[in-house]
């Protein structure tokens, strides 16, 4: 038997077993393209009216964050310099649009090699490790610092991703970029979540985010994909705000 999610009830994913022979994924939904022979998205992704309306989009948007933004980030850029050693911005290679690498823009929120530190804390720390495997974050992170931890609440290091946005690696909305190593993770539906632009925002994110399994992670950023509009991305932009200002679901 193969473990997967179930999208077929009312939106929510729910894990179940199913025969391997079984198709994949269920997407008996109207207006539906296939991808390939089992999995479908919206057609309004093969408009162009539609695509270069959230092209538009993503290029106001980004625009206009910066330029509103901008004193606040200074302000924050200075604040990482002060508060330990390092760089201000940290960048990652993360995998985009049908699996091209781009390198992620954030603001540093950890210590410097955190990523050495991170093998050695999991190899010390079995729960951890479990911990890592399920959510790929980790609670009470020791490797973040002070001023990292507070960005993190508020998801302000994410902001340097508007820069992203502007160069075409991501959208403002869309499934959250992933590590190759990830997309394991993701099964049948990886060439669904790779046809699209990553997001700096996205349903999983206004979701609960750190507080969800990553099965239901899977489940809502395929089911972005499968059900986007204009409209939705709209929705997940006002969403996005109170869930900043609140730090749900922030690690």
């Amino acid at each position: 038997m193969v473990r997967s999610a179930d999208w077929s009830v009312e939106g929510d994913p729910v894990e179940r077993d199913r025969p391997e022979e079984e198709p994949a994924v269920r997407a008996a939904e109207p207006a539906l393209v296939a991808i390939d022979e089992r999995l479908e998205v919206s057609t309004r992704w093969t408009s162009a009216v539609a695509r270069g309306g959230k092209r538009a989009l993503d290029v106001a948007g980004a625009t206009f964050g910066l330029l509103l933004a901008l004193p606040v980030l200074a302000a924050v850029a200075l604040a990482v310099r002060l508060d330990s050693r390092g760089p201000v911005l940290y960048r990652h290679t993360r995998v985009g649009r049908n699996g091209r690498e781009f390198r992620l823009l954030k603001f540093r929120t950890m210590v410097v090699e955190a990523d050495q530190r991170l093998q050695e804390l999991l190899d010390a720390d079995p729960e951890m490790a479990e911990e890592w495997e399920v959510h790929r974050k980790l609670p009470h992170d020791p490797r973040v610092t002070r001023i990292g931890r507070r960005l993190r609440h508020l998801s302000l290091d994410e902001w340097p991703q508007l820069i992203n946005v502007l160069r075409g690696h991501m959208s403002l909305v869309g499934p959250r970029p992933v590590m190759r190593e990830e997309l394991e993770k993701f099964g049948d539906v990886t060439p669904v979540v790779l046809s699209v632009r990553p997001g700096m925002t996205g349903l999983w994110a206004v979701s609960g985010r750190s507080d969800t399994n990553y099965d239901e992670r899977v489940a809502l950023e395929y089911r972005y994909v499968r059900d986007w509009s204009l409209r939705e991305d709209l929705r997940i932009i006002v969403r996005t705000i109170p869930a900043m200002l609140s730090g749900h679901g922030a690690r």
